[in-house]
This record gives C-alpha cells, sequence and structure tokens, in this order.
C-alpha cells in the first residue's frame, strides 16, 4: 500500500513539475517571458481561464491526495511529514548557498514571510474545520 501511494504521489507530480520547468529557452519571448502556454498567444481572458482551470486542477489534485493520505496509519503519516519537511529543508539551504550575502538576507526575509502567510493560512483553515464542524 504504502509503494503504491507513494507512486501516485509521485506520478501525479510529475505533469507539474515539467510544466514548471523551462525547456532550454524554447518558449522564451524577446521580452524574457516563458512558460507553457506563451507561444499559443493567448488573450488575457484565455490566460485567465487557463489560471482558474490548472488553479482548480491543483486543488482536486491536493483533494484526492489528502483523500489517499488520510488511509494511511499515523506512523506512516507522521513520518511522511518528516522527510517531506528534511528534503524541504535541505532544498531550502541549498538554495541559499548559491546566493552572495546580501540576497542570503533577502532571501532569508522573503522565506520568513512565506512562513508567516503559511502558518496564518493553517491557522485559519484550522478555525475554518471546528466552525464547520460545529455546524454539523
Amino acid at each position: 500500500m504504502r509503494k503504491t501511494l507513494i507512486a501516485v504521489l509521485f506520478a501525479s507530480t510529475l505533469p507539474a513539475i515539467a510544466m514548471a520547468m523551462p525547456d532550454g529557452g524554447d518558449h522564451r519571448r524577446h521580452d524574457g517571458r516563458h512558460g507553457p502556454f506563451e507561444q499559443l498567444d493567448l488573450t488575457k481572458e484565455q490566460r485567465g481561464e487557463m489560471r482558474k482551470l490548472m488553479g482548480e486542477q491543483m486543488k482536486s489534485h491536493r483533494e484526492i491526495t489528502q483523500r489517499y493520505l488520510d488511509k494511511l496509519p499515523e506512523s506512516e503519516r507522521k513520518a511522511m511529514q518528516d522527510e517531506l519537511k528534511a528534503n524541504k529543508e535541505k532544498t531550502h539551504q541549498a538554495m541559499r548557498g548559491l546566493l552572495k550575502p546580501e540576497q542570503q538576507k533577502q532571501f532569508d526575509e522573503m522565506h520568513e514571510k512565506m512562513e508567516a502567510k503559511r502558518a496564518e493560512r493553517a491557522e485559519f483553515q484550522k478555525w475554518k474545520a471546528e466552525r464547520d464542524q460545529d455546524k454539523s
């Protein structure tokens, strides 16, 4: 079960990773922007709808993933969370190591702001879940 879940999670993230990665500049435009849809010359409305659809897909992906994670025993969920956290920290430190001291300071400030927003969102989600549970 665990190996199957890991394989499903890995396979489901590949399309998102592939879309996020630049491919040697093939999609670069004269203004330096790049992305999977840049070569389609989308209208503003089309870009908005594409973002909306991609956002819905990401939300659905998280919900499906969570549904399977909820089936894991608590010990395996904790192990997975610990491994993800360690991997994130390792990547963060590697990225920070590429920067000059003044860039590191800015990077750290950005990271702190992001973590504060993440904590605020988690608190809101917890409050919302409790509120919804009270309504039931």
